[in-house]
């Protein structure tokens, strides 16, 4: 018998699977109408589910032990469900929202994905979950769609004010590529992303230390970057076209140092781009690491635990590296000489013993393909 037999006593119908994704760069960009350029993992969400005719959708986790949670579909609403559940209940809500006539189900959700690194479990788990609970009622939706839709799910019934790269980014990835968006068109490219062939590796070094972004602090820096757009007359920080000129208009230091990120981000992704599709992907390091350095100093968003990987990754010969993800906690990611990634894990670890920090996990970002259903 399956885990989901184990739990429910049947056999699924059918299942979902969606990636995690890393952000090679373009940090707190894509909620300013911003450029980022993510990469689907391949390590993902499963989500295995079987039809109900009660109209109940009943939730369990491998990973989280205990009776399932029992909610009625008619009766969702923000707020009415907590904790993991909330993500597959708010892509429920989402879809019916949507017009999409939804039918209950037995549904457990797995994966390796590890959660509270930075690495998008929940948006994969949103992802999944609508791939799984259209497949059951008969439904399809575009990609974009998908990506929409799981974004309401995070932003308005879970309440993290997130932007859309995540969800791009597990609907949309594709092995061998990095994934550019343009968050105010949602128009999307592959950038061809073969490490292994020019001997680099992107390692993420995952400090264990979680992040926690519904706690205010996420929607505080969006809070920032928005009250800054107005002051400056602007759309978004995306449309700010001379920093000089928009830094000397604002009194605050906080929203100069926000804009300055903001802008200057924008900017590494593309210039990111450039040197990928010109081929010298080396090059790219120090970008990787003036973003760090930008996130850390103006955007406030970093930590000691990834302050400390990046140092030691840099130390242990690293062309570059930074924090992945919305920060307070999370993963960092480096980019190695493939010859050098034992002694990258090593100096790391090092690093971590002597600051008296948790033992840091590690693995190797290879881009993988997105969301699609799981084979019999």
């Amino acid at each position: 018998m399956t885990a989901f037999a184990d739990v429910f006593g049947r056999e699924p119908e059918l299942g979902w699977r969606s990636p995690g994704r890393v952000n090679l760069i373009g940090e707190h960009t894509d909620y300013n109408d911003g450029f980022v350029l993510p990469l689907a993992l391949e390590r993902e969400v499963r989500v295995l589910a079987a039809p109900r005719g009660d109209g109940l959708l009943r939730l369990a986790s491998a990973q989280t032990p205990g009776p399932p949670v029992e909610v009625v579909l008619d009766g969702l609403a923000p707020g009415a469900v907590e904790g993991w559940a909330a993500y597959v209940a708010g892509t429920a809500w989402a879809l019916q929202g949507h017009g999409v006539d939804l039918v209950g189900a037995d549904v457990l959700v797995d994966g390796d994905v590890p959660r509270g690194a930075g690495l998008s479990s929940s948006a994969a788990l949103e992802c999944a979950s609508a791939g799984a609970l259209l497949a059951l009622a008969g439904a399809e939706l575009p990609l974009v769609e998908v990506a929409l839709l799981a974004q309401r799910a995070e932003n308005d019934f879970v309440g993290m004010p997130c932007g859309v790269m995540d969800q791009f980014a597990s609907t949309h990835g594709r092995a061998g590529a990095l994934l550019l968006l343009d968050t105010r068109s949602l128009e999307a490219r592959t950038i061809p992303f073969d490490l292994a062939a020019e001997g680099l590796r992107l390692v993420v070094i995952d400090t264990r230390a979680p992040h926690r972004l519904v706690d205010g602090e996420y929607a505080a820096r969006r809070a920032s970057c928005e009250q800054a757009a107005v002051l400056l007359g602007v759309p978004a920080l995306r449309d700010v076209d001379d920093l000089g000129s928009a830094m000397s208009r604002l009194d605050d230091d906080v929203l100069q140092r926000r804009v300055r990120h903001v802008v200057t981000e924008n900017a590494r992704v593309l210039d990111v781009v450039a040197l990928l599709e010109s081929g010298d992907v080396r090059a790219i390091g120090p970008l990787l690491t003036a973003s760090h350095e930008s996130l850390r100093d103006d955007y406030e968003v970093s930590c000691p635990e990834l302050d400390v990987a990046v140092e030691a990754a840099l130390s242990a010969g690293a062309h570059g590296a930074r924090m992945t993800g919305g920060g307070f906690g999370g993963s960092a990611i480096a980019l190695v000489e493939a010859s050098g990634v034992d002694a990258l894990r090593r100096d790391v670890a090092a690093a971590f013993a002597s600051a008296g920090f948790t033992e840091p996990a590690f693995l190797e970002a290879v881009p993988a393909d997105g969301y699609r259903r799981l084979q019999p």
